[in-house]
């Protein structure tokens, strides 16, 4: 895996802060990371219930074909950074009120 430099003053912009950006960064690469994993539960859900065809090897391939695919996949950090320089990350600061009505 290569690795990639991230301009970090681009990302602190973006929100004033570089810890807020992290943060923000930090839930959307769980989300992604929920979804990519909700995808793969779905693909393997279709081998379950085959126990006499688990022992064919088509069968093994075509598992084998599906856990491959995600594990080419970029990381989820990956994605949520290349989202957010994209600027196709939502984030809102909470607002005074918004802030008091927690407290």
């Amino acid at each position: 895996m290569a690795i990639k430099t991230v301009d970090m003053d681009r990302l602190a912009a973006m929100t004033g802060n570089l810890f807020e950006s992290v943060s923000i960064l930090s839930k959307r690469s769980r989300q992604i990371s929920t979804n990519i994993k909700t995808e793969l539960d779905d693909k393997l859900a279709y081998f379950e219930g085959f126990e006499q065809e688990l022992e064919d090897p088509r069968f093994q391939e075509e598992q084998a074909k599906v856990s491959l695919e995600y594990e080419v996949k970029a990381e989820p950090t990956e994605l949520a950074v290349e989202e957010m320089l994209a600027g196709d990350v939502y984030f809102r600061k909470p607002s005074e009120e918004d802030q008091e009505l927690f407290l």
